[in-house]
């Protein structure tokens, strides 16, 4: 089995200015690695920079809209990953309408320009593993307005672990 997942939406305009654009905390059965994650935009050809984060986040966290992992082989079994509104240990979501208090630790810094779009594929030794019962969650975050609003797809790809 694979026990590849993603968490992903499109087609949508984030919720706030700068916000987490997808939130996945570990459980306590399984460490997670993250493997990919991307944003692009759809709704004009205007050129703009954008800045994007992957960063950790401790408690409290952002609320979210619940979207629950894809698994990426058909036959594998459901994540041990849940959707969830309030960032929990063992949920998942998107597209923050809070960011919660909990302190961010930012990862990895980026800018992309939006006509591109970003992806984020890291080689063995750069991806991003949270363990289980880690105190804090895995975030794709925005640190400034999304511009142009508007018909946005983003999301993030994670392996089961143990």
């Amino acid at each position: 089995m694979s026990m590849q997942y993603s968490v992903s939406v499109g087609g949508i305009t984030p919720t706030a200015a700068a916000c987490t654009l997808a939130f996945v905390n570990p459980g306590v059965s399984r460490s997670l690695a993250f493997l990919r994650a991307w944003a692009g935009q759809s709704v004009n050809a205007t050129s703009a920079q954008q800045r994007i984060q992957l960063n950790t986040q401790v408690t409290a966290f952002p609320t979210l809209t619940s979207t629950a992992p894809v698994p990426h082989t058909l036959s594998d079994p459901a994540s041990v990953i849940a959707g969830g509104t309030a960032g929990a240990a063992g949920t998942s979501g998107t597209n923050a309408s809070a960011e919660g208090a909990g302190a961010k630790t930012v990862i990895y810094a980026d800018a992309f320009n939006v006509l591109n779009g970003w992806l984020w594929i890291p080689t063995p030794k750069d991806v991003i593993v949270l363990n289980a019962s880690a105190a804090s969650g895995f975030g794709l975050h925005v640190p400034v307005a999304i511009t142009p609003a508007g018909a946005w797809s983003w999301g993030v790809t994670f392996e089961q672990l143990g």
